[in-house]
């Protein structure tokens, strides 16, 4: 699969291992992000095909970033993940324009694929 990834996470840790992950899986990771301020900048230079966003950020929300990711004319894939369960946001995830949500702990490349197609 021949898609280019932003990681949006604000622990290291959290993104080396999605980043590690996805890699195997055949995903190029071509940036990543620690907060929503700087995803949005590195969504409009990097134009990656998908955004693995973190719900959790310390600027503002991963709905917010969702959000004004779709406003944008070519807008990327999001995918929504966090430590927490997808139960604890009820509508948001599908409000915010997002893809889909994946559990960290159940983070993979198939998971992601399986939203993209869904």
């Amino acid at each position: 699969m021949d898609m280019t990834v932003l990681i949006v996470d604000d622990h290291p840790s959290f993104r080396t291992s999605a980043r590690e992950l996805l890699e195997a899986e055949g995903y190029e990771i071509i940036g990543e992000a620690e907060n929503g301020t700087t995803a949005l900048r590195a969504v409009e230079e990097l134009k990656p095909d998908l955004v693995l966003l973190d719900v959790q950020l310390p600027d503002m929300d991963g709905f917010q970033v969702a959000e004004q990711l779709c406003k944008l004319a070519d807008p990327p894939a999001v995918v929504l993940t966090s430590s927490r369960d997808s139960a604890d946001y009820g509508s948001c995830i599908q409000i915010c324009g997002a893809h889909g949500f994946v559990p960290k702990a159940d983070l993979s490349g198939a998971a992601i694929a399986a939203l993209l197609t869904a």
